[in-house]
């Protein structure tokens, strides 16, 4: 019989000292990609550029803030210019088709005669971006044993059952002529991270400073959802920018 209890408490140990390492990667997580897309970084490019201007970004989604979108876009626009494929020309608006949208001061093309007067180099292309969803704390699975939390009832199947946190941006992305106004190709992308044990590389983005409204989302699975999100916006506009516009 007591050959019994010693066994029979060697075996429950054991399973409290899994489970004690189970807790770890959950209240400890490295964040791991959960995408159907690959977030592969561009491949190398010698060739002709576009020119571009980055607008402002549209703010949609409810959880996400006007700062948020600020610091999108000053995670973007040197990314874009890192890929060789661009000359990113500055822009201080958040609106197409304006009047001030149209002024030389913006970088948008403009009739012969003011492009010598003000040197300025203009942008055959604007890439207008709005955050159509942010959610840093969508509700998940369940981590533990079968997945399911479940080593019976008790405070160990309770923290072995803990739920996982989800995240996820998704971006709607407008490439627009500036000098005609219209809208060449449209298309949207997406990020989704969660706080599973593992890790992604995440290129030219992977260590990019993280603006104030961003940086309240470091080290979560959020960050990791946004960096994503981006580079899949890169390897979008890369891809849709008809030929054309690569000319410099």
């Amino acid at each position: 019989m007591k050959k019994i209890l010693v066994a029979g408490s060697i075996l429950m140990l054991g399973v409290m000292v899994a489970g004690c390492r189970t807790l770890k990667q959950i209240t400890q997580p490295a964040v791991k990609a959960d995408l159907n897309i690959t977030s592969a970084v561009l491949p190398a490019y010698t060739g002709l550029k576009a020119r571009i201007a980055i607008a402002d970004f549209d703010v949609r989604a409810a959880k996400a803030t006007f700062q948020i979108g600020s610091d999108l876009r000053e995670m973007l626009i040197p990314a874009l210019a890192n890929s060789s494929r661009f000359n990113v020309v500055e822009r201080q608006v958040a609106a197409i088709g304006t009047q001030e949208a149209t002024t030389p001061s913006l970088g948008v093309s403009q009739p012969a005669g003011s492009l010598e007067k003000n040197k300025i180099k203009t942008a055959d292309l604007i890439i207008a971006a709005a955050v159509t969803e942010f959610e840093p704390h969508a509700s998940g699975g369940r981590a533990g044993v079968g997945g399911g939390g479940g080593v019976g009832n008790g405070i160990l199947g309770g923290l072995l059952g803990a739920s996982l946190n989800k995240a996820h941006i998704a971006l709607d992305i407008r490439i627009v002529d500036a000098t005609t106004s219209q809208v060449v190709v449209s298309g949207r992308v997406q990020g989704q991270a969660s706080d599973l044990a593992g890790g992604f590389t995440a290129g030219s983005l992977g260590n990019s400073e993280l603006g104030a409204g961003v940086s309240a989302y470091a080290n979560t699975p959020m960050e990791k959802a946004i960096r994503i999100c981006l580079i899949e916006a890169i390897r979008y506009i890369a891809q849709a920018i008809p030929v054309a516009y690569y000319k410099y």
